[in-house]
This record gives structure tokens, sequence and C-alpha cells, in this order.
């Protein structure tokens, strides 16, 4: 098994997201949305990208739904993560255990992806519109920078 990019990894990156929003959940949009904003975090004005910024790094979008989807599929498996049914659809939730298992991952990558999760969550991502990000990011050159998907208001 590859571990780059794998469901392991991805869902290791959203058990990061969850643990950082816990114990608000997200759907798989939000999600999708802010683990490319925390490995390209560069990209719109954050921290240092954790990920370099190749120029087909937009194409990530296309396989990193399905990825997720297998991601969280591990971490709920695993009791670090749940899935519930919302009015707007299903969104995850880090169980109590989530936040406590990332807590006890000591690599400096990992530092560096709850440092990102932090930015992404409480920084980020209160003022996009995933929607509209998730456009902008499909559509864009892959040389430029996001600059809307920003909520107004």
């Amino acid at each position: 098994m590859n571990p780059l990019n794998s469901p392991l990894e991805v869902g290791v990156r959203a058990l990061a997201l969850l643990a950082e929003s816990h114990p608000e959940p997200m759907d798989l949009t939000q999600l999708v949305v802010l683990d490319y904003a925390l490995l390209h975090s560069a990209e719109f004005d954050g921290p240092p990208s954790l990920h370099p910024d190749l120029p087909a790094r937009t194409g990530e979008l296309g396989m990193k739904r399905r990825l997720l989807e297998q991601g969280l599929l591990v971490l709920i498996r695993a009791g670090l993560a749940g899935i519930e049914a919302h009015q707007d659809g299903l969104k995850y939730r880090a169980t109590e255990r989530g936040p406590a298992f990332i807590d006890i991952l000591e690599t400096p990558y990992v530092e560096r992806l709850r440092d990102r999760a932090e930015w992404a969550v409480h920084e980020y991502a209160p003022h996009i519109d995933t929607d509209t990000a998730t456009r902008e990011l499909i559509n864009r050159p892959a040389e430029s920078r996001l600059t809307s998907g920003a909520t107004h208001g």
C-alpha cells in the first residue's frame, strides 16, 4: 500500500479538521475544500503550504472527494468519527476519541498538519462559501491564487 494519499493519510487529515471543529460537524464538501486549503495554505494567504505548489494541483479535487469518503470510512470503523443525518445532508463529526487520537501523534508533519487544520477551520472556513470556492478551484488557472469564495456580509 502506498501511504501517500491513501485512505489512511487522507483520513488522518480529515480527522485533524474534524478534531479542530469538534463538536461541530462538517459535510463532505467542506472537508474537500478545507483539505485542499490545509495542504496549500500559502495559496490562501495562510501559513506555509504542507505540499508543494504543483501546476496540476487543482486536479486533486477530482480524486479528493473519493479519497476523503474512503478515509472517513476508516475513521468511522476505528470509532474516531461518526456520520449524522442533518436537514441539509450527511455530516461528519469527530467522536470524543478523535481529538485525543490526533493529540497522541507526535511527528513534525502532524504538528504542521494540526497548525494548518487550526488555521483552516478558524481563519479560512468562516469566510468562504464552499460551493463557490469549489467552483473557483476547479475553473481557475493552476498558477493563480483563490481570490473569492469569501462570504460578504
